[in-house]
């Protein structure tokens, strides 16, 4: 089951004078992190490198920023993926210290460096949602209600009209159980919406 982190993760790295800075935390997506390397490089301006890497919702990225190809975004991405993690953005930001390591030494450095900053995360279940909408009698709307909170569904919207318009999201393998648990107890009275309507 993919994770992500509760909280930011960090691990200082020097190999031959060369200081490797490196942070993984939870991010909801390239927007948030593209704005989290831009912060980055305005705070280390003597920085010579903020490479970072990313997976959240789908999405990936791997970028060197000036390193040789393939040896610093990539790796940090393989190390996120082999963890089985999600939500999260690695950056490492490198103080070039004089001494080349080399392809080989640049991929192990960050690789390592993000590997050991996930030593000390903390790392928590990553639950995906679904948005899901029904509407039903007002005899019903009591009973319902009990049935959403037994199955822990979240960011419950309720509407009256001539019907009772509920929309509400639960855990993604939840949804099959209690659509198939509300159709039989509602007997044939509960309407489901086009989340997307």
């Amino acid at each position: 089951m993919p994770q992500t982190l509760r909280t930011a993760c960090h691990h200082e790295l020097v190999i031959r004078k060369s200081r490797f800075l490196a942070c993984v935390e939870p991010i909801d997506g390239r927007g948030a992190a593209q704005a989290r390397v831009a912060a980055l490089r305005a705070g280390h301006p003597g920085a010579a490198h903020v490479c970072w890497a990313m997976l959240a919702g789908g999405q990936s990225a791997a970028v060197d920023d000036g390193e040789p190809g393939g040896t610093a975004g990539r790796p940090m991405l393989d190390v996120l993926r082999h963890q089985d993690l999600d939500g999260v953005l690695a950056t490492v930001v490198r103080y070039f210290g004089g001494i080349k390591l080399g392809a080989g030494g640049l991929v192990r450095a960050y690789t390592d460096a993000v590997a050991q900053a996930l030593l000390t995360a903390d790392k928590i279940a990553l639950r995906r949602w679904r948005e899901l909408g029904c509407v039903v009698p007002y005899a019903l709307e009591g009973w319902l209600r009990r049935e959403l909170a037994a199955a822990g569904a979240a960011d419950v919207d309720v509407a009256h009209g001539s019907l009772v318009t509920f929309r509400l999201r639960l855990p993604d393998p939840d949804v099959d159980a209690f659509v198939a648990r509300v159709n039989e107890g509602g007997q044939g009275k509960v309407g489901w919406l086009d989340p997307s309507a």
